[in-house]
């Protein structure tokens, strides 16, 4: 049985529906190319994405994502598994609404390697972008889709980080997943 480590309440997840980043607005091909221009213009020291269609679009785009996080579904649709092939994939448990510490685990691990990393999630991978902005290298790029809006690039910095560490403080410490 894997632990969770953190639960989603309520009113956090009404706080949730906020972007945590700058929101770019677009098509597909607009938001990837602003992206493009933000990566060239700031040169992170990596990229990291969580959600599916973000990491193939990233991947089309040839900015691969250092780290990936993806549960192969798009608004909780199964889709095709990603096409491209990255150094290092993991499987890990994540149930809908929580972060297990499998997820935070293997998400530290990754930020650990030079490899490109893929976290391939049975459940729902949403709420890791906190622990992947928690952990990334300053600088670095952590973006994730809007649905029927875009893309959000949160920038890693010491103000985010803290942010992020605030909202796993508010949520609740839980013993076993179901």
């Amino acid at each position: 049985m894997n632990t969770v480590a953190y639960t989603v309440t309520p009113e956090l997840r009404i706080r949730f529906k906020t972007p945590f980043g700058e929101l770019i607005k677009g098509s597909y091909s607009q938001t990837m190319a602003t992206m493009a221009k933000i990566v060239a213009r700031e040169m992170p020291p990596m990229v990291i994405s969580v959600g599916d269609r973000v990491s193939r679009n990233l991947s089309q785009f040839k900015m691969d994502p250092r780290l990936s996080i993806i549960d192969n579904k798009c608004l909780r649709k199964s889709i095709r598994p990603q096409e491209y092939a990255p150094k290092h994939v993991v499987h890990v448990s994540n149930p809908g609404g929580t972060i297990t510490e499998e997820a935070l685990t293997a998400i530290k691990a990754a930020f650990e390697t030079d490899n490109q990393v893929q976290i391939v999630v049975e459940g729902e991978e949403d709420l890791l972008t906190l622990v992947a902005v928690l952990h990334a290298p300053e600088r670095s790029l952590v973006v994730y889709g809007q649905p029927r809006e875009g893309i959000v690039v949160v920038r890693v910095t010491s103000e985010k980080k803290a942010e992020a560490a605030e909202f796993l403080k508010a949520m609740k410490n839980v013993r076993k997943a179901k």
